[in-house]
């Protein structure tokens, strides 16, 4: 890769004392505290939130992954703030980042430079915001980001297997701004500079502090954390409303006792408009990492420096995903013309060679959609707009993206635009009874595999067995067969040579051990040799991770098996590959025990130990391991 020529650093946010003084500033209003490297492009969430104070005129530096194990020089070089610390943890969850989902450790991080692992710490919002209380004990600390939204409440957390309580109770932050922060840190920040003590800012949507204060009536008052300690019942009852008023339009304040004392959470701001995000996405990004990394490759940015995300918000609700509780169910879209204006500049970089590798967003194709009649959407408390199935008033009209599509192919220098976000098939094969749409949508679902391709197209079934997909909430499989049906179509077609890649989550609630062996012969059935897979691992506020705890589904109070023991998850993971010639025996000796003998023959054929029911390259690989035993048979036997 050539090497980059970036812009002076004054074009950045000042990470040190020296770059602070070339601005002519003797004091920084706020300092934002990152877990990541800081890259300045507006896919990092600590980058966003620096421009935006930045814009409304505040003099704002940030220190990227600072070392909290020496002296702690790199929290205090910047010396303190006039207004407040900001800790933004990471674009991804800490806990995520290292642990793997058998909880051990990984030997990389994406989101340091050289992916070098060990630049942060666990529960960075826990040990930055101790760090800083200790050294500044009379500067406010606000903390944002994934880490920090998603646990202000009380919460399972899998690595350490117990409840925890909101993170206020063991942080020493004054607020936490959960979900997507703009609208707030402003307002908040601004409080701050009239002389308002943080202590009396009490009505700022999507904040969350501690009170002493009466709740109002409105409010909805949770189980305490120390009762659901007690009762897995009253944590799962919880949860149930937490996600609720999380996917209201117009949701109410909710409280939870901790410690004998109250946490209050103030209800999300309706979504973004069209113009308010316009704003953000045209504040003066270099799109690139700090020079202070001297060209070190990061690999989290290097999989998105070409990218454009061109809306927020995800109405899925899937039950293993955190999307919603972040950014809400409600879509929020950049105009067309915001969005090409970026394209242009995408194709201005140095290092642009014509390919843009995702116009996405948390799910590809919601793109300006919502309900045909907002005043149902105001009332509505339904997490998905999707299951159990598409909801009769959602528009999911594919033209706009269409344009979007097309227009971005036609700017100068752009030679394919390409689609990296998970795309929701369901939602572009629902049934329209507008035809025009309906047409659009098949349209919509040619386009995208026939130009914006990159030889694989990644999609998220998830699952073969229809009871497993309605506990994850998501479309039964038969609808993924009709989509690879037309994605072979439209490849033979157009004489193309792609791939669709599908992922699926084993041991996820509700999935047992003879589920994943249906999933492994229907998978065989449609030539898929599974590479792309995972476990599920229970994260903060989702669906599944409060079955998977507390063993009871919070909105029909049924009990619900879940694979938790390291040997259950892998018993369940070895079907995703039933090719693999080491897994075979054990494989059979599992089907046996289930009395399924039909998916021995689906899968090996009526012979099961003839190797020649395998594919070829698996064939071959079982031919050599068995050569190699007879070898080391014969060794043994001679000593």
């Amino acid at each position: 890769m050539e090497k980059l020529i970036y812009p002076p650093k004054e074009k950045f946010l000042p990470t040190t004392a020296d770059e602070i003084k070339a601005l002519g500033w003797t004091q920084p209003d706020i300092i934002l505290f990152s877990g990541d490297a800081y890259i300045d492009h507006p896919s990092f969430g600590a980058a966003v939130i620096g421009r935006v104070l930045q814009n409304e005129g505040f003099k704002v530096a940030i220190v990227p992954q600072p070392n909290w194990r020496d002296d702690l020089r790199d929290f205090k070089k910047l010396g303190k703030p006039r207004l407040f610390f900001g800790i933004s943890p990471g674009a991804m969850d800490s806990m995520v980042n290292h642990y793997t989902a058998n909880r051990r450790k990984r030997h990389d991080d994406a989101y340091t430079p050289g992916g070098r692992a060990g630049m942060r710490p666990d529960y960075p919002t826990i040990v930055y915001s101790e760090i800083l209380k200790d050294l500044y004990p009379d500067v406010p600390i606000i903390a944002g980001g994934i880490e920090a939204s998603l646990r202000r409440v009380a919460h399972y957390d899998y690595w350490s297997d117990s409840l925890k309580p909101g993170i206020l109770a063991s942080a020493k932050a004054d607020m936490i701004i959960y979900g997507m922060g703009e609208r707030s840190i402003i307002e908040v920040a601004n409080r701050l500079n009239s002389g308002i003590p943080i202590n009396q800012i009490e009505d700022v949507p999507q904040t969350v502090f501690f009170t002493d204060k009466e709740m109002p009536e409105t409010c909805i008052i949770l189980h305490s954390f120390e009762e659901c300690l007690k009762s897995k019942k009253k944590q799962a009852d919880n949860f149930k409303k937490v996600e609720i008023e999380s996917n209201r339009m117009f949701g109410n304040i909710i409280g939870q006792s901790t410690h004998n004392r109250m946490i209050r959470i103030n209800p999300m701001y309706p979504p973004f408009t069209t113009e308010e995000l316009d704003k953000i996405y045209s504040l003066p990004f270099t799109r690139l990492p700090h020079p202070r990394y001297k060209g070190k490759t990061i690999p989290a940015y290097e999989m998105i420096r070409h990218s454009i995300c061109m809306h927020r918000g995800c109405f899925g609700g899937c039950a293993f995903c955190t999307i919603s509780a972040h950014q809400g169910k409600f879509i929020s879209s950049r105009s067309e013309s915001s969005i090409l204006k970026e394209a242009e500049q995408v194709t201005r970089m140095q290092d642009f060679k014509g390919y843009i590798s995702d116009l996405g967003g948390p799910s590809a194709n919601m793109y300006k959609m919502q309900g045909k009649d907002l005043s149902i959407c105001a009332k509505c408390v339904k997490p998905s707009c999707l299951h159990p199935f598409p909801c009769p008033n959602l528009n999911n009209d594919h033209r706009p993206l269409l344009s979007v599509y097309k227009k971005v192919d036609k700017i100068p220098g752009v030679k394919k635009s390409f689609i990296g976000s998970g795309v929701r098939y369901d939602l572009s094969m629902a049934p329209n009874q507008d035809k025009n749409i309906e047409s659009a949508n098949k349209s919509y679902i040619k386009e995208l595999i026939a130009n914006h391709v990159s030889g694989r197209l990644k999609v998220a079934p998830e699952h073969t067995s229809e009871e497993v997909l309605n506990y994850m909430r998501k479309p039964s499989f038969s609808l993924f067969r009709k989509f690879k049906n037309i994605f072979e179509g439209v490849n033979k077609e157009y004489g193309l040579n792609q791939q669709i890649i599908p992922y699926f989550i084993s041991s996820h609630p509700g999935c047992r051990e003879v589920d994943m062996a249906e999933l492994a012969a229907t998978t065989k059935d449609l030539n898929f040799h599974l590479e792309q897979v995972q476990d599920f691992t229970p994260t903060p506020m989702t669906l599944a991770t409060e079955i998977y705890y507390t063993g009871i589904h919070p909105y029909t109070g049924e009990e619900v098996f879940t694979a938790k023991s390291e040997r259950e998850k892998l018993n369940q993971r070895k079907f995703f590959f039933w090719y693999k010639p080491e897994n075979r025996t054990e494989i059979i000796r599992a089907l046996k025990m289930l009395h399924r003998p039909d998916l021995i023959s689906r899968l090996y054929g009526h012979c099961p130990n003839r190797p020649t029911q395998i594919s070829n390259c698996s064939s071959q690989n079982f031919h050599k391991s068995k050569e190699r035993r007879r070898i080391n048979n014969r060794s043994k036997k001679k000593e």
